[in-house]
């Protein structure tokens, strides 16, 4: 009798036990993932974009497409960045990958659209490759040397790759780069240029910004045949003030557009970490518009009025490439230098140029 009373219990705990377990809201089924989109849509150029992602637990991510990944794959309960990136659509039509982001059995799929590529084919690069450690291509570049910045009142001193035994061109595992320097009480840097020359296309470069308030790299175009500021154009893919960081601008500058008169025509996005990460920044320029992208995405429009008319649109004709780190001057010293950030590094991974 006592040991059929002492079965009976241990039934009842185990019976109990089991009930509770279903009702256990750790092991239930009520998960979620909320993202901070439901789609995004990416231009025919690799690149990146990032999104919000909250979740209830333990999640993960898979894509269904090779050129679409994400970073990281999964992650802890709570709220985390998720960067989806896309690989370059060199097919004439556009693409479509699905993401599946997995909590638990809850599923949240995200629709990422690639737009067909326009025909581009690179037709210049340099990706700074090298066997060994060196200055850059004597062939492929060359420098422009003075002070002042050509009327921006910088206060750096550009130098043709060196001072004495200080190079500031350097090309080395894999990466270009321009140092900024205090010599002797003068800072030094360097400002060079393409040696080829192209009327539209595709121009993107891969880089990692300086920090310091002073700080002034930038990433632009001017005409082979320049005679006269701003009568003959500027293109600027990329500039970021150390003042301002992460906050990269792109601009055209004309006769009727430009900021003397306050005309200009920019824009400006925020790039999370654009000092402490690489980021790929591009324009693209055709008859009808000019068009300024980071990683991929557009954020800046300039398109040619069609008037013809050389004060609105004097971009019709070959430009080349520059790549400088300023220091100071009226906008990069607007608010004052700190020379404790001295010295500097503009870093570049590569430079490419395609046309169709």
């Amino acid at each position: 009798m006592k040991k059929m009373n002492w079965l009976l219990s241990l039934s009842f705990i185990l019976f109990a036990a089991c009930g509770q377990g279903v009702d256990d809201p750790d092991v239930s089924d009520d998960k979620t993932i909320t993202l901070g989109a439901d789609s995004l849509q990416f231009t025919y150029a690799a690149g990146s974009q990032t999104i919000d992602l909250s979740a209830s637990d333990e999640w993960s991510v898979t894509s269904n497409n090779s050129w679409c990944s994400c970073f990281p794959i999964g992650g802890i309960r709570g709220n985390q960045s998720v960067t989806i990136k896309v690989n370059e659509n060199s097919e004439s039509s556009a693409r479509e990958a699905i993401l599946t982001f997995r909590n638990g059995s809850y599923l949240k799929t995200m629709k990422i659209k690639q737009a067909a590529s326009p025909g581009y084919k690179i037709v210049w690069q340099d990706e700074f490759n090298t066997d060994k450690p060196s200055m850059p291509s004597a062939t492929d570049w060359w420098y422009e040397t003075g002070g002042n910045g050509w009327g921006n009142n910088e206060l750096q001193n550009y130098v043709s790759g060196k001072i004495s035994s200080d190079t500031l061109a350097y090309v080395s595992g894999g990466t270009l780069k321009i140092y900024a320097r205090k010599i002797n009480g003068t800072v030094y840097s360097i400002r060079m240029n393409t040696s080829s020359s192209w009327k539209y296309g595709y121009f993107e470069a891969r880089l990692k910004l300086p920090k310091g308030k002073g700080t002034w790299p930038a990433f632009w175009m001017l005409p082979k045949n320049f005679t006269a500021w701003p009568a003959d154009g500027e293109i600027d893919i990329m500039e970021e003030v150390g003042f301002n960081p992460n906050y990269v601008s792109s601009s055209i500058h004309c006769t009727a557009y430009n900021h003397t008169i306050g005309t200009q025509k920019t824009a400006a996005k925020y790039v999370d970490n654009a000092e402490g990460e690489f980021h790929v920044y591009a324009v693209e320029w055709t008859a009808n518009y000019i068009k300024g992208f980071v990683d991929g995405v557009n954020y800046f429009t300039f398109d040619n009025d069609g008037k013809g008319n050389k004060n609105t649109w004097p971009f019709d004709a070959p430009f080349y490439l520059k790549l400088n780190l300023a220091w100071g001057g009226n906008w990069g010293g607007a608010n004052g230098v700190d020379e404790s950030a001295l010295p500097l590094t503009y870093e570049i991974d590569y430079v490419r140029v395609y046309q169709k």
